[in-house]
């Protein structure tokens, strides 16, 4: 099943996605199901995908946990250390932003970067209810000079995702690339992942409450902007997809 929160002109609803379609469900919200554990299908209006703006498939996460260096390629391009339990930081509820983003540099940064992940989402009792894509968009800058990396990954708009959640998926070996403006960047698979998703749920869950809704950021390939010294500007288009969990596409503003 795939869940997601769309607007077809008069505010936000629940929908289940088929091919081409996202049927209404009649009645709660994305999170609401996830809460349950209903997978009851959809029985209300169907839109086409085409008709109807895709919103994050829950606007405000409870909380968003990110991992940082978790693929050994990523480690090696930024001359890091591979850390020896899963490296964990924070992003604000305020940086989900929908899977078209736009997506806005926030003042304090000249330097931009892409990050596309596998992200985990949580249901009931640590249990992973489904999977989505995500953008861990970084300031580089900022996070080069600043210990704490608050300001550096948890600006506003600074993690677009979605486009759906899927809860079927498995996604031990799944491939994951960014373009921008039609340019591969990154192509990695998730079989490379340092630490799985299940050890990562467990770690975070030994000190942090996994609320229904939590999202869980996995870690990104290699192939981002700070490797290279190119970073996004206004107006590029960044592409970020997971083998099976579909696309996020947004612009920079």
């Amino acid at each position: 099943m795939k869940l997601a929160t769309f607007d077809a002109g008069d505010g936000p609803r629940a929908g289940e996605v088929r091919g081409e379609e996202v049927v209404e469900f009649t009645s709660g919200t994305v999170l609401d199901r996830l809460a349950s554990g209903d997978r009851t299908p959809a029985d209300g209006a169907a839109h086409r995908l085409a008709d109807v703006t895709l919103l994050a498939p829950i606007p405000r996460p409870p909380a968003i946990f990110c991992i940082g260096r978790n693929y050994a390629a990523h480690i090696a391009e930024l001359g890091s250390e591979k850390p020896e339990k899963p490296l964990v930081f924070l992003k604000l509820p305020l940086s989900s932003a929908p899977p078209g983003g736009p997506v806005r540099i926030p003042a304090a940064s000249s330097a931009l970067d892409y990050e596309v992940e596998l992200v985990l989402v949580m249901g009931p009792d640590n249990q992973i209810a489904g999977y989505a894509v995500a953008n861990d968009v970084s300031a580089r800058d900022l996070q080069r000079t600043e210990a704490q990396w608050s300001r550096a990954k948890a600006f506003d708009s600074s993690c677009p995702w979605g486009p759906w959640i899927t809860t079927d998926a498995d996604p031990s070996d799944l491939r994951l690339t960014t373009h921008v403006n039609g340019e591969q960047r990154q192509d990695g698979r998730t079989k490379d992942l340092i630490f799985k998703p299940r050890e990562l749920v467990d770690f975070i869950a030994q000190a942090c409450t996994l609320e229904p809704g939590a999202l869980i950021l996995t870690g990104t390939p290699s192939g981002v902007g700070e490797a290279s010294g190119t970073y996004l500007q206004p107006g590029d288009v960044v592409r970020c997809e997971v083998e099976g969990l579909g696309a996020i596409e947004h612009p920079i503003a």
